[in-house]
This record gives structure tokens, C-alpha cells and sequence, in this order.
């Protein structure tokens, strides 16, 4: 075949009509590889001559180049299980002396609650069986005699007689009739014996013996007779019917989303690779580890919560969807509880009843999605609280405060600037107390940031001057704070809605200046500052003080300005997203900086009578330590505005020359009357509070507080209370201002 043959004579200008077919060699344009070569081969003795590569007409040889390498070796046994996470020995829930007792009384609590629900319907139960007893009788007397006619066998014995079969029949009847006798003999047996039981427990037994018997017999009568779709006993307490969360649940929920790269992922078999550990139970929910397709990541899910909850058909506060920040951004673990977290029964406080706090050590804030008590240590950190108005700020706030007012060395100063008094009842322990957002409120609360600001400098003086041994950090410790000489306790600033502070006209720049020192400084000298806002924006949060923040607490906002001005830059990209909370999740909020990864909190709440009891033990406490001062303790500290008053020459005020001894509560009664501005708080007191107000009150001046008889105004009656003498108040006030005039 010649060219001109194949592609026509006029297919190419110059090739010749006719050209002579060349013998042809076949080229192979990808070599095959040579064997790989022993490890252990010398080089030199398998060294190949150096030969010209081959070259086609145009001098080009095609080459392929390695892009994967060979497969890593796999690590060492010791080298994969040193770098995986040891799980614990025993439960966190175990090591945990709060939790521990928390899931000790829920039990009790459990128990109690089933044994009360029966109890109280024992009559109802008795009257049950008693009512079905009749019935019972009658299945137990039809059982009986079927049992002894041997009527289980009947059908075979028919069949024999419908099939003519004479000689089976008679076999089955004799086998029958000596059954019938065997079981006859065992009933005539048993209701003689039982008979001789009853008549000899009628006649020589006790009353309650015979009663106890007839009821025995009523009772397994009545069981006897229960029918069985209509139980006796029901359930003290019924268990939700949650769905089992399976892969496909998850997996239909996550297609729904609407995400491209989910879709397409689930085409190509994605599902079975999605599932990164087997679906558990994880407390009182489901928990799913997913891997998400290539391009997708955690918070491309966490933006659709409420689809994916759609998807898995389950509230919206059930599903908790969080990234995996230790791992890849596509990892993603979705927690779906068995109930709504807003309408789970949060437990009580730990420290609601007994116990006390130190600053030193967690305090209990809250609970997560799993029931689980979340605690944070408020030493060398401070903390920011935001959120919208009437979603449980100030509550949150409150938990925190209350923890502070039980630990007695705690020195607290209290600034609600909303002006509804819902601190007043930590504003019984604080050193310092304001409410309103007026300019007299607001010039006070800038005169104990000037006076915190201040003692900064004096806590770092003290604490340069300690010998290394004393104090290695160079922080304040539990050691010092317990030294009252050097007064490095620790001192807690709280401020409720603090955006009037910083957006007042005035006052707000000198505060932003005052907050960010106190804010950047305070921890390593146990100055600690507590904010609480519902205005979280750059126009009423400063920049300082939003960004330096330890701990942060957000609750439902409505922007991603606000979530990241309380959660900090970018919390909003990375999935934290406080928007999400919808109405319903009161006290609920995204709390970071005390864990390595963030968690969904739902703080403690704790009502006005609750934390007013708290604050009356913890009152008794500071008394009983000597550290109840200022605002608390009756004293003008000078850092607040308040009327100049003297305590000594008011009680002499409200104490006539005709009465000799007084009781303490009466006192307060009527200091009370004469400056309710200064006094007005201790009125609020119970009658033994009262006392012990103006006995720490007193105490500094040197009057002795003692039992006097007295007469009780509303009842007419003499007792026996605590109470001073008019003297000693008198001698009180010349002795002092004997002291000052030789000062």
C-alpha cells in the first residue's frame, strides 16, 4: 500500500506519486520500569552502562513523573498509642464531688417521688383489687378445673374419634383417666390443707394475722383476675419516647440542608465514610462524629440548625450541632437530646443551701446540654456578660455574684445601673453598692473604679516587696489573700448594664480608661471586674475592655456585631453563633475562656427569696470572720456618694436618756426612720439579721453588744435579745472624740 493509496494524490504538496514502503520498527514510547533492586544490593555491582536515550524524529521522548511517593511506613505500636487521647479510668461524673452528689440526690429524690406516687394511691390500688377479686376467683376455679379434666389434651382425643381409631382413643382415655385421678388428689390436697391453715389462723391466730391473710387472698384474687391490656400499677414516671438517632437519620437530615457538595457526596457513596465512630448514647442524648464532604464544613451546618433540626425532626433546642476545633474544619459531632434543653428541670444550685465558695477554686455557673455542672475559676480572669434585654443576663450575673459574697474574703462592690434593685440582695455583703443610672449613681460608681484603679498600684508594690519564697508568681495567692495585713484579698468589681457607665457623656471615657487598666492588671492581684450589658456594641463596649475579657458569657443577641463583641473576633465564622437561640432559651448562652473549646451553658437560676437567703448566711459568715465592711457593715468608705453620717451619734439620736437598754432591732428600726438612705437597707433585714448588722456595725468603735430584757412592742411580752446600753454609746463618742482632739 503506498501513501497515495491511503490519503488520495493530492492529500499532502509534496510527497512523490509513488513512494516504496519502508520496513518499519515498532518504538515503545513508555518504557516498563526494571524490577526494584534489593535493599541490601551494592550499587556498583548493579550498576547499568549508560546508554543514549532513545529519540524519536523530533528528538522528544515521552516521560511519566512520580507525583504520589511510596506509602509512609506505619508508625510503631508505642508511637500510635502515645499520640492517641487516654480516656479516664473512672466517669468525669465520678471525680466530680458536685456531680457526684447532684446524681446521688437525684436519685434519692427518684426514689422518693415513686415510693410518695404509689403510697398515695395504695387505697386506689386496694380498691381495684378488691373489685377484681370476683374475677379473679372465677379464672382461678375455671384454670383449676381445666387443669384437672386435663382439657389441654381433648382436640387429640377428638381427633382420634373422628378418624375411627378405637385403639388410640382408648389409649388416650386410659392415659387421661390416670391423670384426671393424679391431679384431683393433688387439688383435694392442697384446698384441705389450706383449709386446716385458715380455720386454725381464724381461731388461735391474731387479728391481724386472719386480716392480713383475707387481704393476701383478695390481692392475688384481684391480680389473678387483672385484665391485661388495663395494668394495676402505672408508671410514677414516664419516660419520653425519643427516636433512636441512626445514620440515616443523619444523613437524610444533613441532605435536606440544601448544601451542593452534600448532594453530590451522597450520590458518589459518600454515607457509609461519613460516620467517623459509631453513633452512642452521650447522657441524655444521642451523639453523631460526622465527616463532612470535601469543601463543607462544620459551620456551614451550624448556620442551618433549624433545617437540620427539620431533617432529624426533633425541636430546635434538641439539636446542638459544634465543631471539632482540635480537628479539621469539616469534622462535626451532632448532639440531639431526648429534650428540649429549655425544658429540661435545670437543678439547684450546689451552693444554694450550705457550703461556701472560694474564688480560688470552681464555682458552679451552670449546666450543659447533657445535664453536666459547667464551673469555672473567677481567680486571675474577668468576665463579660451580654445579651438582649429579658434573657436571664442579670440572673447569670447573679450566680456568679453570690458565689463571690461566700467566699468571706472577697471584698465585692456592687453597681446595678439598671436601677430595679435586682442586685440588692448581693448589695447586703458588697463593700461598695449603687442602683439607677443617674449621674449621682454613675459619679459614685466612677469613684470606686478611681479607688480600685488606685489600690493596683499599691496590691503591685506589696507584692514586689514579698520575698520569693513568699510569693515565686509574683500573683496573688490563697496563702496571702488570707493575710488580712497585707490586704491582697480579692476584690470583685461587678457592674450591671454597664453601657449607661460607657456611653455616658461625661463619665464614659475616663471609665473605658479605668476598665481596661483594671481589666489588663487586675488578675495577677486579684482584682477581678464582672460586666453585665445588654447593649453589646462598639459604641457601648470599649474596644479595650471587649478584647481583654477572660471569660465570656452570651446569650441570645441579634447581630454578629454583638456575638462578636461579647464572644470575640470571628466567634460568628467559627460557628459560634448566639443568634441561633430562639425565645424559649432563657439563660442559655454560648459561654468561652474557661475550657479549651467553647460550650452551650444554661446558668443556674436562682430567684430574689433564694438569693436572699444565701446572702443572709453569707452575711453571718463575714460577721462570724470580721470581713463584712463598708456599705454592708454601715460605714462611709468614701468611695461612693452618699451623706457623710455619724453611726455613734444617730443611735444616741434615736435612744432617749429614759431608755436605758434598747434591742438591737429596734435600733435599726428607727435609724432607719431617721436616714433611710444610709439606713433603709438593714430595715429590709430579718429580726436576727437586724441584730447582727448593728453589732458589726458597732463593733469597730468599741461597743459591746449584750443580752437585754426588754418588752416586744406588738406582743406585750418580756424577752431576752441582743441589745446595748445607752451609756456605753455615749462613752463611745467621748472617748473618740477625746482621740481626735489630741490627733
Amino acid at each position: 500500500m503506498t501513501h497515495t493509496d491511503l490519503f488520495g494524490p493530492d492529500s499532502q504538496d509534496n510527497t512523490p506519486a509513488e513512494i516504496e514502503e519502508p520496513t518499519a520498527e515498532v518504538i515503545p514510547l513508555r518504557k516498563e520500569r526494571p524490577p526494584a533492586e534489593p535493599a541490601n544490593t551494592d550499587p556498583a555491582d548493579t550498576a547499568e552502562p549508560e546508554t543514549e536515550p532513545d529519540t524519536g524524529d523530533e528528538g522528544e521522548q515521552e516521560t511519566t513523573v512520580p507525583v504520589d511517593g511510596p506509602a509512609l511506613a506505619r508508625p510503631s505500636w508505642q508511637q500510635a498509642i502515645a499520640s492517641g487521647e487516654r480516656r479516664e479510668v473512672l466517669p468525669a461524673w465520678l471525680l466530680s464531688q458536685d456531680e457526684l452528689r447532684e446524681r446521688a440526690r437525684w436519685t434519692l429524690d427518684h426514689f422518693m417521688h415513686v415510693f410518695a406516687f404509689h403510697a398515695v394511691r395504695t387505697p386506689v390500688y386496694a380498691g381495684t383489687l378488691a373489685i377484681r377479686s370476683p374475677l379473679g376467683a372465677a379464672r382461678l376455679v375455671g384454670g383449676a378445673f381445666r387443669w384437672v379434666s386435663d382439657a389441654d389434651s381433648r382436640p387429640i382425643r377428638a381427633n382420634a374419634i373422628a378418624h375411627n381409631d378405637a385403639a388410640e382413643y382408648l389409649r388416650l382415655a386410659k392415659h387421661r383417666d390416670g391423670k384426671v385421678r393424679l391431679r384431683l388428689t393433688i387439688l383435694l390436697a392442697a384446698m384441705l390443707g389450706t383449709a386446716v391453715l385458715l380455720t386454725a389462723l381464724i381461731v388461735a391466730g391474731p387479728t391481724w394475722g386472719t386480716l392480713l391473710a383475707l387481704a393476701g387472698i383478695v390481692g392475688g384474687l384481684g391480680w389473678f383476675g387483672a385484665p391485661q391490656d388495663r395494668p394495676l400499677i402505672g408508671p410514677a414516671v414516664v419516660k419520653p419516647q425519643v427516636q433512636k438517632l441512626t445514620s440515616h437519620i443523619v444523613l437524610r437530615a444533613l441532605g435536606a440542608l440544601g448544601i451542593a457538595e452534600i448532594n453530590k457526596a451522597v450520590t458518589k457513596g459518600w454515607g457509609p465514610r461519613a460516620f467517623v465512630a459509631p453513633i452512642t448514647r452521650d447522657g441524655p442524648g444521642w451523639r453523631a462524629d460526622v465527616d463532612l464532604p470535601y469543601g463543607v464544613t462544620a459551620v456551614d451546618i451550624i448556620e442551618r440548625r433549624d433545617r437540620l433540626a427539620s431533617g432529624l425532626r426533633r425541636p430546635m433546642g434538641c439539636v446542638w450541632p459544634e465543631p471539632v476545633h482540635t480537628q479539621h474544619t469539616g469534622r462535626l459531632v451532632i448532639w440531639v437530646g431526648d429534650q428540649d434543653m429549655n425544658q429540661l428541670k435545670q437543678p439547684e444550685w450546689p451552693l444554694a443551701k450550705s457550703g461556701t465558695a472560694s474564688l480560688f477554686k470552681p464555682i458552679p455557673f451552670g449546666t450543659d446540654q447533657r445535664g453536666r455542672t459547667v464551673a469555672f475559676t473567677l481567680m486571675f480572669a474577668n468576665m463579660l456578660i451580654g445579651a438582649m434585654p429579658r434573657f436571664g443576663k442579670t440572673f447569670s450575673l447573679r450566680v456568679a455574684m453570690l458565689a463571690v459574697a461566700l467566699d468571706v474574703l472577697a471584698e465585692l462592690h456592687t453597681w446595678e445601673l439598671k436601677g430595679t434593685g435586682d442586685l440588692e440582695a448581693p448589695g447586703r455583703v458588697s463593700h461598695t453598692y449603687g442602683s439607677g443610672p443617674d449621674d449621682e449613681t454613675l459619679a459614685g460608681c466612677m469613684d470606686m473604679l478611681r479607688y480600685v484603679y488606685g489600690d493596683l498600684e499599691r496590691r503591685a508594690k506589696v507584692i514586689r516587696g514579698l520575698p520569693r519564697d513568699v510569693c515565686p508568681e509574683n500573683k496573688v495567692t490563697p496563702e496571702l489573700s488570707a493575710k488580712k495585713s497585707l490586704r491582697l484579698h480579692p476584690l470583685v468589681v461587678a457592674i450591671d448594664e454597664c453601657q449607661e457607665l460607657f456611653s455616658h457623656p461625661k463619665f464614659g471615657a475616663e471609665a473605658a480608661d479605668l476598665c481596661t487598666g483594671i481589666i489588663k492588671r487586675g488578675p495577677a492581684l486579684g482584682v477581678i471586674l464582672l460586666l453585665a450589658t445588654q447593649r453589646p456594641d462598639k459604641d457601648s463596649m470599649p474596644t479595650g475592655v471587649s478584647a481583654n475579657v477572660g471569660i465570656r458569657f452570651c446569650l441570645r443577641v441579634m447581630g454578629q456585631t454583638e456575638n462578636d463583641m461579647v464572644l470575640g473576633t470571628s466567634s460568628y465564622k467559627n460557628g459560634l453563633r448566639a443568634t441561633t437561640f430562639t425565645r424559649a432559651d432563657t439563660g442559655i448562652g454560648y459561654l468561652v475562656g474557661h475550657a479549651t473549646d467553647a460550650e452551650i451553658v444554661r446558668s443556674f437560676y436562682i430567684d430574689g427569696p433564694t438569693a436572699d437567703r444565701i446572702c443572709e448566711r453569707a452575711r453571718a459568715a463575714r460577721i462570724a470572720a470580721g470581713t463584712l465592711s463598708g456599705y454592708a457593715a454601715g460605714e462611709t468608705t468614701g468611695t461612693e456618694q452618699t451623706p457623710a453620717h455619724d453611726l455613734l451619734a444617730d443611735v444616741l439620736a434615736v435612744v432617749p436618756a429614759s431608755e436605758e437598754r434598747v434591742w438591737n432591732e429596734t435600733v435599726v428600726d428607727r435609724l432607719a426612720e431617721l436616714r433611710p438612705d444610709a439606713y433603709g437597707p438593714w430595715a429590709t433585714l430579718g429580726t436576727k439579721a437586724k441584730s447582727a448588722q448593728l453589732t458589726a456595725a458597732l463593733k469597730p468603735h468599741g461597743v459591746a453588744v449584750d443580752q437585754v430584757w426588754g418588752t416586744d412592742e406588738t406582743t406585750g411580752k418580756g424577752a431576752n435579745r441582743r441589745g446595748i446600753e445607752r451609756e456605753h454609746i455615749a462613752a463611745a463618742i467621748t472617748k473618740r472624740d477625746a482621740r481626735r482632739r489630741s490627733d
